[in-house]
């Protein structure tokens, strides 16, 4: 039991008199993280904000990643995410039997995949093609934690028809996340055009003066639009994280 809905759940039960509150009280009981040694694998991360643990890949070994999922999967969690992970590590997951969706852009991937909705609409949106590896984990994340997401790559202010020709997505969305490099300048635009909160991931993408993402972050942080936030430098994972919680906060109307 590693979320709040599947306790939810049996304490009706247990209020509607179809389970025993002994019964309740050991499935309650069980423990809450495992210590593998090398992780204390914490399978109550669920219940307490909503989404299971996710697995940072890359200073892990793989077999440190192989043992985390399978203690996660003994556990029922499904579409357990694991970032910045490479081709090789993932390779040693599947030959293993572990059932993964690997996807090399995004350096991600999600092990034990299973059923999830896809809840209200996040706007993934990039300057340029070279930002799509940094959006696509963030849309991958927001994916696997059940949202809807709509994809607008390659709208950057070089050209800022591209992105005024998707003004319906946008407008419609309960957040949106945009992604670039460079100068930063596409969070301050989208910010100026929607009503929603705007997550800014300033990418490492541009030439020296760029310094690797820094020129991008101190925009992106100095933006003049009401409602930006702003995550780290390539942080996709954060972006399509926050970007779920604000879809899916309880009370929201659908739109």
């Amino acid at each position: 039991m590693d979320n709040k809905h599947e306790i939810l759940e049996l304490l009706r039960a247990v209020a509607a008199g179809k389970t025993a509150p002994e019964d309740a009280l050991l499935e309650l009981k069980t423990e809450p993280f495992a210590d593998l040694g090398y992780a204390k694998v914490d399978f109550h991360r669920g219940v307490r904000q909503g989404a299971a643990e996710v697995i940072y890949g890359a200073s892990k070994t793989a077999e440190q990643i192989l043992g985390i999922v399978q203690a996660m999967g003994a556990r029922s969690c499904r579409n357990i995410l694991i970032t910045r992970m490479d081709q090789g590590k993932a390779d040693v997951l599947t030959q293993a039997g572990v059932d993964l969706e690997y996807h090399a852009d995004a350096r991600l991937g999600i092990a034990l995949p299973g059923p999830r909705p896809a809840l209200g609409s996040i706007v993934v949106c990039t300057g340029g093609t070279s930002d799509q590896p940094v959006a696509e984990e963030a849309a991958l994340t927001a994916e696997a934690m059940g949202n809807k997401v709509t994809r607008l790559y390659d709208v950057g202010v070089a050209g800022l028809h591209r992105l005024l020709s998707n003004l319906e997505p946008l407008m419609s969305a309960r957040c949106v996340i945009a992604v670039a490099g460079m100068e930063g300048a596409l969070a301050s635009v989208v910010g100026g055009l929607v009503d929603c909160p705007v997550v800014a991931v300033p990418t490492s993408v541009g030439y020296g003066a760029s310094f690797g993402g820094l020129s991008a972050l101190l925009a992106m942080l100095n933006s003049c639009a009401s409602g930006c936030s702003v995550v780290n430098i390539d942080n996709g994972f954060g972006a399509g994280y926050l970007a779920s919680m604000i879809n899916q906060m309880e009370g929201l109307e659908e739109r």
